[in-house]
């Protein structure tokens, strides 16, 4: 009986060191790097179309503006900060919950909107028609009954839309936004829930920065792939 005590944890231990330990050391590995330096995020609701699409599996940058402590948002380092127009992803400060959204106040800045139109500092925002070719990926139940546009926000063009039926905040008072803080939008400007509900974001909050689509998944197609959006930048670059 003792020998078989001795043989079953000599097993155990050859075990844990030539097929568990290596195991746990790769995925403790992995999984650091998905938390400190690249990840994707897979987006579920429609609150960035025309530009993210359900079923769209996006690349996270994360260490675009700065280097954190895997596992935490603690920083170790900072190198840059999110530009206007940058697609971000962050930690929601209604709930946690992680959202994808778009940068469109920085520090400083005081942001409005008239009707739909975003002014900053003052300073109306450009619209121009969309190209109808990119208004087409979205179903076709979705392109019913929306408006489609090229916002310039300061000389970085995105597609949004808007949808007239549903209620929205098309217009809110100026709101400055703090030092070390952001102002939010998604691009489907009626049907987003950002910082005209839950106000300014802090920079600690900040992920990354969603850069393209990995892969992109048709919800209205029995999930079948979408292998023209797949591997494809946002925004065109």
């Amino acid at each position: 009986m003792r020998m078989n005590m001795i043989r079953l944890r000599c097993r155990v231990r050859r075990w844990w060191r030539q097929e568990i330990r290596p195991i746990l050391i790769l995925a403790l590995v992995l999984f650091s790097i998905r938390s400190s330096l690249a990840d994707w995020n897979d987006v579920p609701s429609g609150s960035m179309q025309p530009t993210i699409l359900v079923g769209d599996r996006i690349f996270v940058d994360k260490v675009a503006y700065d280097l954190k402590v895997p596992f935490t948002t603690w920083h170790l380092a900072e190198w840059s900060n999110p530009k206007r127009g940058d697609v971000v992803v962050f930690y929601s400060p209604h709930d946690g919950t992680r959202l994808v959204k778009r940068v469109v106040g920085l520090p400083g800045d005081t942001v409005e909107l008239r009707n739909e139109q975003v002014f900053i500092n003052g300073t109306a925002m450009e619209y121009a028609p969309l190209d109808a070719g990119l208004a087409n990926e979205l179903p076709k139940a979705e392109q019913q009954g929306n408006q489609f546009a090229t916002e310039n926000l300061s000389g970085h063009e995105h597609t949004v839309m808007a949808t007239p039926r549903f209620p929205a905040r098309r217009t809110t008072d100026p709101v400055h936004v703090p030092e070390g803080c952001y102002f939010m939008m998604g691009d489907n400007r009626d049907n987003s829930f950002d910082s005209r509900y839950f106000g300014v974001v802090n920079r600690k909050q900040i992920v990354g920065k969603a850069t393209a689509v990995v892969l992109s998944f048709n919800r209205e197609n029995y999930w079948l792939p979408r292998w023209h959006r797949s591997f494809s930048a946002l925004d065109g670059h």
